[in-house]
């Protein structure tokens, strides 16, 4: 029987790509929701292709205008709003669910699918980083297994595979460096959207893109690993290796060091999340080592203010990640929109950090006050 997925987010780059793999695989997996932001036009057309038992479209206002263009599909359900994605990720039907959606928008619709039973195949890195205790403890709950989809969680976890209760001594999590690698933090003053968004090895969504040119997407990651695998942030080394082909790697006990290597693509973490413990084909290019030179250089901590921010964040605890990702939210559409510089970023969500309250044992609805009250206080301090 075909596994039933639900993908929140398929209008995305995670979520594009897993329709590809869905249809690659099309004798093994069926798609039975797609959800999208404000993107009416592609889910519409995702519907018609692939023919999902609902759609979901977050932003209510777009609702009459996504059923009039599925009026002649009445098998495809329409449903509008995030109390719809809330819903539909419990359904029964659903085997496993691709969180795909960005930002701290992932958190609710997860929490739903873990108490669903649901196998989690996590995209949204913002869901451990915001709540990243209270994932884990639910996830044990509810015996519902989290699949990390990121190429370097992915990469950890396929490298810890089969090592049962072996000791980590230390996770080796690679990052490109991003655009701005070699610039000086002179130079950085200056760059514009258009040079952050020239990532020069990943073809990634927009936000993911700049967060990846502060270094913040590898701070946010450095605070999942350390849910997903149990590591201290002290215990997790990130390495710059521009080639982005080894995509992390482990360091046991005894000191042998195992990594997963491939090309630079997204469909294989995805895949391999849908498929695991098992491995199927999928099409595209295999990696030739003779091709690539493999170089790694520790990260400018003063340079790229937002990794040092983010090891700050999860050595503090409690709801402090949580404030991180709120302001980073802010500052990194800020930027986008022109409205704050390159170097600007750091410092506003360094200034939000000091501002904003500090809970150390947080549940559920402080994160969702302490979300709230940090993107006011970085609006406030972006002017």
């Amino acid at each position: 029987m075909k596994k039933q997925i639900a993908i929140l987010g398929s209008t995305g780059s995670i979520g594009t790509q897993a329709l590809e793999v869905i249809e690659e695989h099309s004798d093994l997996y069926e798609v039975y929701c797609l959800t999208a932001n404000n993107r009416v036009k592609e889910l519409a057309m995702q519907a018609r292709k692939f023919r999902p038992a609902a759609v979901v479209i977050a932003n209510e206002s777009h609702y009459e205008e996504l059923k009039d263009m599925l009026d002649d599909m009445p098998d495809v359900k329409v449903y509008a709003g995030m109390r719809a994605i809330d819903e539909i990720v419990e359904a029964e039907p659903i085997d496993m669910v691709l969180t795909a959606m960005v930002g701290f928008a992932g958190l609710s619709p997860t929490i739903h699918a873990i108490k669903a039973h649901k196998k989690i195949c996590l995209a949204n890195k913002e869901t451990l980083v915001v709540a990243g205790e209270l994932i884990c403890r639910l996830a044990a709950e509810y015996r519902s297994p989290i699949i990390p989809v990121d190429s370097e969680h992915s990469a950890i976890f396929q490298s810890i595979a089969g090592e049962g209760d072996n000791a980590i001594e230390k996770i080796l999590l690679t990052a490109s460096g991003g655009p701005f690698r070699n610039f000086t933090k002179d130079r950085l003053a200056t760059v514009t959207q258009a040079d952050a968004l020239q990532h020069p090895t990943w073809d990634m969504g927009t936000k993911i893109t700049i967060d990846s040119a502060t270094m913040m997407n590898k701070g946010f990651e450095v605070i999942e690993a350390k849910w997903l695998f149990g590591v201290e942030p002290d215990k997790i080394q990130v390495l710059v290796h521009p080639q982005s082909i080894i995509h992390s790697a482990v360091q046991f006990c005894d000191g042998a060091v195992k990594a997963q290597l491939g090309v630079p693509d997204m469909r294989l973490p995805i895949q391999y999340a849908f498929s695991y413990p098992d491995r199927i084909h999928l099409r595209g290019d295999r990696l030739d080592l003779f091709k690539h030179p493999l170089e790694f250089f520790e990260p400018d901590m003063d340079k790229f203010r937002c990794l040092a921010l983010a090891f700050e964040a999860i050595r503090k605890g409690g709801n402090m990640p949580c404030i991180v990702n709120a302001a980073n939210e802010i500052v990194n559409k800020g930027f986008l929109d022109g409205r704050c510089g390159f170097l600007q970023m750091s410092d506003i969500i360094e200034a939000t950090m000091q501002h904003v309250t500090f809970d150390s044992k947080p549940d559920y609805d402080t994160y969702v006050a302490t979300d709230s009250e940090a993107r006011r206080v970085a609006a406030e301090l972006m002017g």
